[in-house]
């Protein structure tokens, strides 16, 4: 009779540990949506954002983690490597650290031929790449497009409020060249000089 009853005894012991793993499991849903809005770390789950035709977007959700009391000015500024039009929608936006912001490029291939090309992004000033977070960037992947075809890509993009207070204007510069061909470098020499954002052609 001994034998039974430890088993048994085991029995309600692994009933209580399965028990307490349910009711653990049910708990990790709020409990990540409570740590979520007291650190304001989950910036991908802000919800649907607008993009207006102007090119810009701000997110539905009031974020705490915004530092109303800053602002940034933030250029945009395109470089086309090859016989292509390439830009951005506007030449600059003001900014709030940690407010989370869409600006649209645009690409035309004026060619006569099917092309495949990417681009790759620089800041100005240098410090200032670690803290600008980008979302979704069309910078991530390579694109082919026929000939005459138009694109437009967001660039979707969070300021780190930890950015250092003496920075005010940051320049965000994209090269685009044609795959295949020799990378270029990216022109931060040129843009660590005082100048206002250039929208390429």
């Amino acid at each position: 009779m001994a034998m039974p009853r430890r088993n048994l005894l085991m029995f309600k012991k692994l009933l209580v540990v399965t028990a307490g793993m349910f009711a653990f499991g049910y708990a990790l849903v709020p409990m990540y949506k409570a740590i979520c809005e007291f650190t304001g770390i989950n910036i991908l789950a802000l919800g649907e954002r607008e993009i207006p035709g102007s090119g810009s977007a701000r997110s539905n959700v009031k974020n705490s983690q915004v530092d109303a009391s800053r602002t940034i000015t933030v250029e945009f500024d395109a470089n086309a490597r090859g016989p292509w039009k390439f830009k951005p929608a506007q030449s600059s936006l003001q900014v709030h650290p940690g407010e989370m912001m869409t600006v649209m490029y645009e690409f035309e291939n004026v060619q006569d031929r099917v092309m495949s090309a990417q681009a790759i992004p620089s800041y100005a000033p240098r410090q200032a790449a670690a803290h600008f977070n980008k979302l979704e960037c069309f910078c991530f992947n390579q694109y082919t497009l026929a000939p005459g075809e138009k694109k437009q890509w967001p660039v979707v993009f969070v300021i780190d409020p930890k950015l250092a207070k003496d920075v005010t204007t940051i320049t965000l510069s994209y090269t685009f060249f044609e795959v295949g061909s020799k990378t270029p470098a990216a022109p931060t020499a040129a843009l660590d000089e005082p100048r206002q954002a250039k929208v390429g052609v």
